[in-house]
């Protein structure tokens, strides 16, 4: 992996726009020079960041609040060295090795199929106040990234950008769910999704439940 040369610099901002501000210029700075239109969501959510926190630090977090997730399996946690691996409702399967870990406010990582190509996620956490916070997760894709601009632009606003934006929404939607309700977030619950829906859906809040486990245990490293 590529040495960070912003490795020093304190990231744990309360700013959105400060944070966005630096990621602008740390991307090209650790190889990813071609990821200059990023995808992100927010939500608000009715919980303390040390709450939400909680529950993104989790191993295997993804099984209990990620709508179009089948299994989350940990190889290895916590920290920036951290791995675990996605296995979506659709039969695909992506890999996700950290980079970053800042406890109390997120982490980022780089994630992809098995030996392919990846794409660069940030999360961050911020306090908004005692009883609520901000969950962003935003996602710079490597889908269409060998094109040239003037081609790219035209698939990635009409196609990639309102898919991505919408599977995000979900998502942060899924860590709402659980983290205010306490209980797993039934698969597809906000909806189905071409790209990461399974063949035979489960219908939109049925009962098809993921029980909450606390007690997570990651795979011992290799």
């Amino acid at each position: 992996m590529k040495k960070n040369p912003f490795q020093h610099i304190d990231l744990r901002v309360n700013d959105l726009e400060a944070a966005w501000a630096f990621y602008s210029k740390l991307l090209p700075a650790i190889g990813f020079e071609g990821f200059r239109w990023p995808v992100a969501v927010s939500g608000t959510i009715a919980a303390p960041a040390e709450k939400l926190w909680e529950v993104i630090s989790l191993p295997g977090n993804l099984e209990l609040c990620h709508p179009f997730c089948a299994k989350n399996p940990v190889h290895a946690w916590p920290g920036e060295t951290s791995r675990d691996e996605v296995h979506y409702l659709s039969g695909w399967v992506f890999e996700r090795r950290f980079c970053r870990w800042i406890d109390g406010v997120g982490y980022d990582l780089e994630i992809g199929r098995r030996g392919g190509r990846t794409s660069f996620v940030s999360w961050r956490i911020v306090s908004n106040s005692h009883t609520e916070s901000t969950l962003r997760i935003a996602v710079y894709p490597h889908v269409l990234q060998q094109l040239p601009v003037a081609i790219r632009w035209l698939p990635h606003m009409l196609r990639l950008r309102p898919m991505l934006g919408e599977y995000l929404s979900s998502v942060v939607r899924g860590f709402e769910w659980y983290v205010t309700r306490g209980e797993a977030v039934p698969r597809n619950q906000f909806g189905s999704h071409p790209w990461f829906s399974g063949p035979r859906d489960v219908p939109d809040g049925s009962s098809d439940k993921r029980e909450p486990s606390h007690a997570r245990t990651p795979d011992k490293p290799q």
